[in-house]
């Protein structure tokens, strides 16, 4: 396991995670309270947690 590839994983995870919990936070705000503002502070909470997690949890797994 090298660190390179740990840390592309995480870094792509991240992102990808950010990208998601912002458009999900943007348009919560615009239905429900017709807003359309973006809750960026759990958006970059979520992207480092799951970021750490899925990466830590897809290299603990036993390879076959």
């Amino acid at each position: 396991m090298s660190v390179k590839r740990l840390l592309s994983e995480f870094v792509i995870t991240g992102l990808i995670t950010f990208v998601v919990a912002a458009a999900v936070s943007y348009v919560y705000s615009l239905l429900a309270h017709r807003a359309g503002t973006v809750d960026w502070e759990t958006a970059i909470r979520m992207a480092i947690i799951l970021g750490i997690v899925l990466t830590w949890g897809s290299h603990r797994k036993p390879r076959s």
